[in-house]
């Protein structure tokens, strides 16, 4: 699911990607060097994951799929239009809750936020401005993405909750150099996922 979207969306948005990642990275790295702060990888991958989620997510909701159908104010009545399982339900239902699970995670991360109420008000805020600007450029509102896209952001703030609870108890965890060799190992394993690269034909060939 999460690939196809990705894939899909790639071809319109890596020349961005790429000149807001030269961009904001270099900015970073001079700020750091010239202010003598300390450089933590896996903390300005995050930060520079955040960055390009964002923009990949201003594309998707913006430019993907424009639906000229009719908006819905009721609760829960496109969620169980979909039979269970089918194409349009990992779509409608299964994407819309994925989208906003990195969104819950990094908004915690950021933040330092353990409080469901504070990511449960955050994510509201952001779905129900997106709903609001897609009908107002020839897409509809509809509520129950709100709600869906608030179980995602909800499901990211406990992937969050759980992540600390494990760095808290487990000493290894608390090493940087640790948190940074698992993030590339993590970012490495997206990649070779997502581009369906063949590892084992690399190495033996």
């Amino acid at each position: 699911m999460i690939k196809n979207v990705f894939m899909e969306v790639l071809p319109d948005v890596w020349p961005m990607l790429i000149i807001i990642t030269v961009i904001i990275s270099s900015f970073r790295i001079t700020y750091l060097i010239s202010k003598h702060k300390k450089f933590v990888l896996h903390k300005e991958l995050i930060y520079l994951i955040s960055i390009i989620y964002i923009l990949c997510l201003f594309h998707v909701v913006t430019f993907q799929d424009n639906n000229y159908g009719i908006s819905n104010f009721v609760p829960f009545k496109e969620i169980f239009r979909y039979d269970f399982g089918t194409p349009k339900f990992m779509k409608n239902i299964v994407g819309n809750i994925m989208l906003f699970i990195p969104y819950g995670f990094i908004a915690s991360y950021l933040l330092k936020n353990k409080k469901f109420s504070t990511i449960t008000i955050l994510t509201i805020i952001v779905s129900l401005t997106i709903e609001t600007v897609q009908y107002y450029i020839g897409r509809v509102f509809d509520i129950d993405d709100v709600i869906l896209n608030l179980a995602g952001g909800i499901i990211g703030f406990l992937i969050y909750v759980g992540i600390d609870a494990i760095r808290s108890k487990i000493k290894i965890f608390k090493n940087d150099t640790v948190l940074d060799i698992l993030i590339i190992i993590i970012l490495v394993l997206i990649i070779i996922y997502s581009f369906n690269i063949n590892v084992f034909g690399i190495i033996g060939g």
